[in-house]
């Protein structure tokens, strides 16, 4: 076990995510005493070190470790007011002592947040050239070259395409249908199975349309820029019901200032050919259909009720019915998956040639059935007396070295198929502390997924479980009670289950109300 103790809540999130990206496979406790002067102390047990040095593939005596404990005490830094440069002093202190201690670096250093391309939107956006903006990262942040390039890549082409929309009068839409065929097992957004909700699809549809049109009125004055409608599946509507939501919205907003309207088709066995052409007689300009793997092993592991065939004939019969603007998911790291396999999907992949492709290393969200499937095991290892079996101090550092290998092979035939990197973000207790990337032909990149990523344009969200985000004008500025900060971005949220969110409509709409466009 791994104890951590700080003094200041602001240390404990970013403590605890370098902490377990360097030792993935060690229990860690965390702590907050307020009346230490210790700001971040660490201590290792001998036991841990060995199971790092084993993760790193080091052959170290665990007797060459002499420094198991580390402490940084808040005296060091009395002179940094800046509470974020008091965070980055810690967090470069605590990194070079992990990393002298396990024998290994992380590609993103200290980077903990989702958006590792913001702070270099920033610096280009100050004038920085590219070579400053490289070495800012590591300096600042103990970034990786390789690392450092990509973002500075992505960065470039979301600076491109967003220079086209208009941020102060400009808004984005986000359409959420919470209705999924079957839950995958690791998936944690708000979904419901299809089949037990049937019945009350076309009153959810009421109460969305309803909030859709309250936010049309309030927003007479603004130029729309995008849709995404997403989920769930957007598919598991009847094609009847796609066809009243989609004219709902031509009805009810100005489409003069649209440049892309995006609609998660999603999985295969939600879609049909009539769906299909309803979408394509709206003018959908993009779609998305995602396989995740082309593993039929493990799409039968992860819950998908569909065959590696169906998604080929589904993704034939979309470029039949004339969409040009496909993209596929995939998933690197599902289970039992190899490097080979992973080429295998690939070569699929490039045969069917999509216009963009999102890569996604797994992340072991909390509420995923395949994390509590994973801690259901690491609970019967306690009971049968074995701190930790031989399989589980080594899965995760396995995981991570296996994913790193079918990161960098997406990487090679994503340009194979001539698509370049335009958007990345990074999950919490993402496997290995990678990283998700979009790859895209010209012109065929999705502009608000970049939106979502930069933060830079309102985005109004309907729905249950759906989350609105208002970026504030220059002159407006909203304290944040938690920090005392000024914050540029306010946010509000839907709830998250469907009967309440249909009970409570009028609730959703009054909140949006206060928030819009002020």
């Amino acid at each position: 076990m791994i104890k951590i103790q700080v003094n200041d809540e602001m240390f404990a999130y970013d403590m605890y995510h370098i902490t377990k990206a360097f030792c993935p496979g060690v229990e860690i406790e965390q702590k907050v005493d307020k009346e230490s002067t210790q700001a971040v102390t660490i201590i290792m047990t001998e036991d841990d070190t060995f199971i790092q040095s084993r993760a790193c593939g080091n052959e170290y005596d665990t007797q060459a470790f002499t420094q198991r404990t580390l402490q940084i005490n808040e005296n060091e830094f009395s002179d940094i007011k800046d509470r974020k440069l008091k965070k980055r002093y810690v967090n470069l202190k605590v990194y070079a002592w992990l990393s002298e201690v396990t024998g290994k670096e992380l590609a993103w250093g200290i980077m903990t947040g989702v958006r590792p391309t913001k702070p270099m939107m920033k610096l280009m956006e100050d004038g920085m050239t590219d070579e400053e903006v490289i070495h800012w990262m590591q300096e600042n942040y103990y970034v990786t070259d390789e690392k450092a390039q990509l973002g500075l890549k992505v960065a470039k082409k979301e600076k491109e395409l967003l220079e086209q929309l208009d941020y102060k009068d400009g808004y984005s839409l986000y359409v959420g249908i919470p209705f999924c065929p079957t839950t995958c097992s690791y998936c944690s957004f708000t979904s419901y199975p299809i089949a037990e909700w049937k019945q009350r699809v076309d009153e959810y549809l009421d109460v969305i349309c309803k909030e859709l049109t309250f936010i049309a009125e309030k927003s007479q004055n603004k130029k729309l820029n995008t849709i995404y409608i997403g989920g769930g599946t957007p598919t598991t509507l009847e094609p009847e019901q796609l066809d009243r939501l989609l004219t709902h919205l031509e009805t009810h907003f100005s489409y003069a200032d649209l440049k892309e309207i995006t609609v998660e088709a999603g999985r295969p066995d939600s879609i049909t050919r009539e769906k299909l052409e309803v979408l394509k007689a709206h003018n959908i300009g993009r779609i998305s259909i995602n396989p995740q793997t082309m593993q039929q092993k493990t799409l039968d592991i992860i819950g998908r009720k569909h065959t590696v065939e169906d998604i080929r004939r589904v993704y034939g019969m979309a470029r039949e019915i004339g969409f040009d603007n496909i993209n596929m998911d995939l998933i690197a790291g599902l289970p039992d998956e190899t490097v080979e396999d992973m080429r295998d999907t690939l070569e699929q992949i490039k045969e069917m040639a999509p216009d963009s492709l999102t890569v996604h290393a797994l992340a072991m969200k909390r509420a995923s059935r395949m994390t509590q499937e994973q801690k259901r095991k690491e609970q019967d290892a306690r009971t049968m007396q074995t701190e930790r079996s031989e399989q589980a101090k080594d899965t995760e550092a396995e995981t991570a070295s296996t994913l790193s290998q079918m990161i960098e092979l997406a990487s090679d035939y994503a340009k194979q198929m001539e698509l370049e990197p335009y958007y990345l973000y990074r999950q919490k207790n993402i496997a290995g502390n990678f990283e998700n990337v979009g790859y895209a032909k010209v012109d065929k990149a999705g502009i608000y997924n970049i939106l979502i990523m930069e933060e830079k344009q309102s985005i109004i969200a309907v729905g249950a479980g759906a989350s609105t985000k208002v970026v504030l004008p220059d002159d407006q500025v909203v304290i944040d009670p938690k920090t005392g900060n000024p914050k540029k971005i306010v946010r509000t949220e839907n709830v998250r289950d469907i009967r309440q969110y249909i009970s409570r409509i009028d609730e959703m709409i009054e909140r949006k109300g206060e928030l819009l466009w002020h």
